[in-house]
């Protein structure tokens, strides 16, 4: 039986073997209530997109403001992001803001880190996954998840590159950290922050 807290419901999923019982993964929630309550604590609290909160984009606390009436769905200036339109589609109209900014953001650095690495950039697409903060296959070219552009930029550049680096050494070998640091600085600084900040930053929206 395998126990595991889950951010995405604020709870416990416990997957059970064939022919287990649900009496049986009560029970072992039972016996892990300490650690089961102890991890849904260290979660770290929900941050709905709402007029007045704040959001880091690239790494930058910015203000959220709503402003009624037709314009641009999205603008920032300076540190402020004013979205336009109805408030219930303020947070839909920030999450597909924040797409176009990470496309933005990703897709020069893939084509200009390939180039380094003698290929051309492959296709690009921009999802929201909690279990990869991007991915490469030969076939299918590049996945990178939107809230990569909520952590700062030496993070996203990281990621890239990470992915990047795939074209060349598809394993996670010496050969392939080494590929890794010729794209990107601070390759160990990047990983840190994703540890320590990465649940943080899916908690957004």
């Amino acid at each position: 039986m395998i126990i595991r807290i889950d951010p995405d419901i604020d709870g416990v999923i416990v997957t059970l073997p064939p022919g287990a019982g649900q009496r049986q993964g009560l029970d072992l929630i039972r016996g892990k209530e300490s650690w089961v309550l102890g991890g849904l604590d260290a979660l770290p609290p929900r941050a709905p997109f709402a007029p007045g909160a704040h959001v880091p984009f690239l790494g930058v606390e910015h203000l959220i403001r709503h402003r009624q009436g037709r314009g641009i769905p999205v603008r920032r200036a300076g540190n402020i992001i004013t979205v336009s339109g109805r408030a219930e589609h303020l947070a839909r109209r920030l999450i597909d803001w924040f797409r176009q900014q990470a496309r933005a953001e990703i897709t020069p650095r893939v084509d200009s880190k390939a180039a380094m690495l003698g290929r051309t950039g492959r296709p690009i697409s921009i999802r929201d996954t909690r279990s990869r903060w991007g991915s490469y296959s030969v076939d299918g070219g590049f996945s990178f998840s939107w809230r990569l552009v909520i952590a700062p930029e030496f993070v996203l550049d990281y990621v890239v590159a990470h992915e990047v680096a795939h074209m060349k050494v598809m394993d996670h070998s010496g050969k392939f950290w080494a590929v890794v640091a010729e794209l990107t600085d601070d390759v160990q600084g990047a990983r840190d922050w994703l540890k320590d900040h990465g649940d943080a930053v899916h908690r957004y929206g």
